[in-house]
């Protein structure tokens, strides 16, 4: 599915950034349901590219990307030797302009429209016809073009819509960690990447190999057109989480992403910093995330 636009990404993050799950509301298992498919430790490198011509010497000199799988390309063009490939879904949300959102609609799989992006419609992840969209067609598709796994996006849509409507919206967290659960028990060999989903994390934190704290340090403030930098309580929310998914799965990948002008080094190299000192494996980026930025110094 196509990926969301830059200010469509950013408003997910604002709104659920206040939306708390405990962490001790879990069952996930206490043991990683398989051995890690990532580089050991925090010393490795990935990077995100939706743009539909991709460096591929800059590709090369990462161990994981995250790609658009809908550009005509052929992801073992551009991981290196050994390193990864994963194609970027959209679950929680159907663009209108996606071959299947009419009959979607028609089936009454998709609820209502993003208020802000009316282009788009939430799909009710407790439909038996948008899961079989999933399971039958969209990953297998992704999978099929070459790529070793699956980036999942807009999972936050669950809390939100539950939250928003709890009556008419009951069991869509439950909802979208089945499906998630799905997605690793019918293609076993796949690496899956959740981003945030903090809400059903604690549920699926042992089916999926790595989870991403998006905007962990910076955003951009579409007010002053700038990037910002959050506050320590910001980070330390999503930080808390990140961990509590660790202990439920000790082999789980913790990365980060973090927007930042390139321009100012100094500034983007302290993030890095920042991250791979509490443990995590970064990567800062442009809003746009349409191109590999290098990081400073490597």
């Amino acid at each position: 599915m196509a990926k969301p636009s830059a200010a469509r990404r950013w408003w997910r993050v604002v709104f659920h950034a206040g939306l708390v799950l405990a962490m001790g509301q879990t069952n996930a298992c206490a043991k990683p349901a398989r051995d890690p498919r990532f580089p050991a430790g925090t010393d490795w490198r990935w990077a995100i590219d939706y743009g539909p011509a991709t460096d591929a010497t800059l590709a090369g000199q990462y161990d994981v990307l995250v790609l658009e799988p809908d550009h005509d390309r052929t992801p073992a063009s551009l991981r290196r030797p050994g390193g990864l490939a994963i194609g970027y879904i959209s679950l929680g949300e159907v663009e209108k302009s996606r071959p299947a959102a009419a009959a979607l609609a028609a089936a009454g799989a998709l609820l209502a429209a993003n208020p802000h992006w009316p282009d788009a419609r939430y799909a009710d992840l407790r439909h038996a016809r948008w899961r079989a969209e999933v399971l039958d067609r969209l990953v297998p598709a992704i999978l099929a073009k070459g790529y070793n796994g699956i980036f999942m996006d807009t999972l936050d849509n669950a809390e939100a819509m539950e939250r928003a409507n709890p009556i008419d919206n009951a069991g869509m967290v439950d909802a979208a960690a089945s499906l998630v659960r799905a997605i690793h028990e019918r293609f076993p060999a796949a690496i899956i990447v959740m981003n945030r989903g903090y809400a059903l994390l604690p549920k699926v934190a042992d089916a999926i190999d790595g989870v991403l704290g998006e905007a962990m340090a910076t955003r951009w403030n579409f007010r002053t057109r700038t990037y910002d930098t959050l506050s320590e309580g910001d980070w330390n929310w999503q930080a808390a989480r990140l961990r509590a998914a660790r202990q439920a799965n000790p082999a789980l990948a913790l990365m980060t992403l973090d927007y930042w002008e390139p321009g100012d080094a100094a500034g983007v190299r302290a993030l890095y910093d920042r991250e791979r000192a509490a443990g995590f494996v970064p990567y800062v980026s442009v809003l746009a995330l349409d191109r590999i930025v290098p990081e400073p110094g490597r």
